[in-house]
This record gives structure tokens, sequence and C-alpha cells, in this order.
């Protein structure tokens, strides 16, 4: 487990490496892009995470810095979300972000979708 967290509003933090990567993707894209992370149902366990890119901020969006990386998380997906890690991972079946979710009772084996 990553030990450089800083915790965010809701209890959500963003691990440095997960912010480092950010910031590579959005060198690719337009100036102002952001991580939007939000929470939708389906995938194999119920609710599955969705990472998009996106320039603009919602009203009642959360907005999460670190080390000058930016991840929008919409109000709808916060209660989801709460009390989460979201990290990079770069391991042998390949690099992710991955979410860990306290409020997860199971997920599914890839680390995509979770149930309550």
């Amino acid at each position: 487990m990553t030990t450089d967290l800083q915790a965010q509003p809701r209890g959500i933090a963003v691990t440095g490496k997960a912010a480092t990567r950010i910031l590579s993707v959005m060198a690719k894209e337009p100036p102002g892009s952001m991580l939007r992370v939000s929470v939708v149902g389906g995938g194999c366990s119920g609710f599955q995470y969705i990472f998009d890119v996106d320039q603009e901020k919602a009203p009642g969006d959360l907005v999460i810095e670190r080390d000058g990386a930016t991840v929008l998380i919409d109000e709808t997906s916060l209660d989801l979300l709460e009390g989460c890690t979201i990290d990079f991972v770069d391991d042998l079946i390949g690099q992710s972000f991955k979410i860990t979710n306290p409020n997860a009772t199971s997920s599914c084996g890839c680390g995509t979708s979770f149930a309550l």
C-alpha cells in the first residue's frame, strides 16, 4: 500500500504515482484537461469505475489536486467513492488506475467493478 497519501475532502486520496500518470496522460490532451472519475451501474459486480478526460468541471464536482494533476468527481459518484484511494499500478498484467474503495463489499478480478 502506498504511504504518500494526501487526504482530500470526503476522504478521497490520490497517490503520487496516480498524479504522475495523470500529468503524463494530460500532456497529450488539450491544455486544461483533467481526469474525471465516476461510477456507473454495470460491470460484473454491479457498479463500475469510469475514467475520462474532461476539459470542464461541472457544477457540484469535487475537485482534487495533487502535484499539479486534477481529478474531478461528479456529485452522483461522491457517496460511492467516499474514503477511496486512487492509485496507478504497473505490474505484470499491465498498467492501470486502481481504486481502493472501503465501501465495496466485493470487486471483480480486474478491479474495474464493485458491489456494495
